[in-house]
């Protein structure tokens, strides 16, 4: 443990020298640091918005196969799981892509790095959409959405 301290205070301090003798070297290892992150948040964000229910199309090819396979690893334990778990893995899907449009706008968007609350991040992004998800059902409960006869058939 001491040595790993140790390491650390001496990597520090080779920064803080580097960073006294070369202002242009710590300038540049700034900037590129910089681009990589914003170009990271800028992926996180593309691919949240493509799971997201934000992205009207998104369904078909993104979160409807990830739905049925996470439905289809969970009827391995019983078949009887394959409808609930996909239900489950669509609305996961979902929840996963507003935490990662969530998460790349704060990385594109902020100006200074400053320490991130995941916790607090993904509590947002899982209460936003919930409410969400309690919208459209109200939508569907007062018809205001039509849905379609078959998923109200009993056999």
């Amino acid at each position: 443990m001491e040595t790993t301290q140790k390491v650390s205070s001496e990597l520090n301090l080779e920064d803080q020298l580097l960073n006294q003798q070369f202002p242009q070297v710590a300038q540049e290892k700034l900037k590129i640091q910089v681009i990589f992150k914003k170009l990271r948040g800028g992926f996180f964000f593309v691919i949240g918005y493509l799971l997201s229910p934000l992205c009207w199309w998104n369904d078909l090819i993104f979160n409807l196969p990830v739905a049925y396979f996470f439905g289809y690893i969970c009827s391995l334990l019983s078949p009887d799981l394959l409808v609930p778990c996909s239900i489950v893995g669509y609305w996961l899907s979902n929840v996963a892509g507003i935490v990662l449009m969530q998460v790349g706008a704060v990385d594109v968007l902020q100006g200074q790095a400053k320490e991130r609350n995941l916790k607090k991040e993904l509590m947002t992004g899982l209460l936003s959409s919930t409410a969400y998800t309690l919208v459209i059902m109200a939508l569907i409960y007062f018809n205001i959405f039509d849905t379609p006869t078959f998923l109200f058939t009993r056999s």
